[in-house]
């Protein structure tokens, strides 16, 4: 952060307050208050999108079921455009972006089914971190992010969706691949990757869902199948595989981001570490300050489908509205001390997942995994410290996470 917060310009486009700047990266809130303070409703041109910085814009937008989400519904030209998750195959939608009707019809039978896989498999979850945690290093230097906070939710979502265990190096790699996909600015390269790795994982979806069919299992794919077969959940197969996949998607990186980055606010806000430690029952707080603080997804986005006024600004149908949350989330009008991470405070909610029919499907299990392992992993360790280290933060637009994070134990 500038030493002095004055001499911050106020941004002109978007791309200055993304990851792809090494200032915004390494630390973006000085540019966000800057245009929270001077320019809340900026439009950005050579993006085709306005850009919302207020808690109240953000929030009423994001609530707002008059937008819609759908790519192919924006402007041409816009950075939303970019993000179409194949351009050869619009039909290929998954909740992330479906609008409705499809939305009611596709969301609220997945969601019933794994909120309750979630809550029978809670103590398994549990298992899951505290055995990943006891697997890492007893004592020395390591990277808390290769050996914990990447793990966990790969390995989780795995459980949950019944993953046999001999394909999980398969499982995560195909994860990963198909996480390049957020990226709107991605390389051929990586675009190749995403193909690939979401080909691969279609496949083994159908295998999975298919030996369910025949043997169903305890979990999430076996459910699934079930309710598909009841017409409790009228999706198609395609419709399935798709969303099975936006789990992956939607949950394992922005979890491991959610653990890496309350790791880094506890190791460099020991007051708040000793507080956590001293008074357990923080644990549930202590998350949502995380999320607060440090949001594992900057911005989320929504379409106007007609002219309507937004923020007290007159906008255009098709036009794209980003919502920062990251800024959101600072707004002093908002949050008292908002630049101050305190987990012994009970603040207003926060919009760190997003609202409205969109929320954040995976929510309750993030914060199911960060509160255990944040829980587990000072108890293992309850003298880890952050060694001198170059903190290198994810050069991933509207996401905000750490490349490594190391500690010593």
């Amino acid at each position: 952060m500038a030493d002095d917060e004055g001499t911050i310009g106020v941004p002109q486009s978007v791309i200055e307050v993304t990851a792809f700047m090494p200032d915004a990266r390494n630390d973006p809130h000085p540019k966000l208050k800057a245009l929270r303070e001077n320019c809340p409703v900026m439009r950005d041109e050579m993006a085709k999108t306005w850009f919302l910085t207020r808690y109240g814009d953000v929030r009423a937008t994001v609530n707002d079921r008059s937008f819609v989400r759908h790519p192919l519904q924006s402007e041409e030209g816009s950075i939303s455009r970019q993000l179409i998750e194949d351009e050869n195959e619009p039909g290929r939608t998954s909740i992330l972006f479906l609008d409705e009707p499809d939305h009611s019809r596709v969301r609220p039978p997945l969601a019933k089914a794994f909120y309750t896989r979630i809550n029978k498999m809670k103590a398994e979850i549990e298992a899951i971190v505290d055995e990943t945690i006891e697997a890492a290093p007893a004592s020395g230097r390591f990277d808390l992010m290769a050996e914990i906070a990447v793990p966990i939710p790969v390995l989780v979502i795995a459980r949950i969706l019944g993953v046999d265990e001999e394909r999980l190096p398969e499982f995560r790699q195909w994860s990963e691949d198909v996480i390049l996909g957020l990226n709107p600015v991605r390389t051929p390269e990586e675009t190749a990757r995403m193909e690939t790795g979401s080909i691969a994982l279609d496949t083994y979806f159908r295998e999975l869902m298919e030996a369910r069919r025949a043997a169903p299992g305890d979990d999430l794919i076996s459910d699934m199948v079930q309710l598909q077969a009841s017409g409790d959940a009228p999706l198609s197969d395609h419709e399935l595989v798709i969303n099975l996949g936006a789990l992956l998607v939607g949950g394992n990186l922005t979890t491991t981001d959610l653990i890496g980055n309350g790791v880094w606010l506890f190791l460099t806000h020991p007051d708040q570490m000793a507080a956590l430690k001293t008074e357990p029952g923080l644990g549930a707080q202590a998350v949502e300050e995380v999320l607060r603080f440090e949001a594992p997804v900057s911005a989320t986005s929504r379409i106007l489908e007609a002219d309507k006024s937004v923020a007290g600004c007159p906008m255009k149908h098709r036009q794209v509205v980003f919502c920062s949350l990251a800024s959101a989330n600072r707004d002093a009008d908002t949050f008292d001390a908002p630049d101050a991470f305190d987990i012994t405070v009970k603040r207003p909610s926060h919009v760190a997942f997003g609202g409205g029919p969109h929320i954040c499907i995976g929510a309750p299990l993030a914060r199911m995994e960060a509160r255990r392992v944040y829980q587990k992993l000072f108890e293992r360790y309850p003298d880890m410290r952050l060694p001198e280290q170059d903190m290198v933060w994810r050069a991933l637009p509207f996401f905000r996470g750490l490349e490594r994070l190391d500690v010593e134990v």
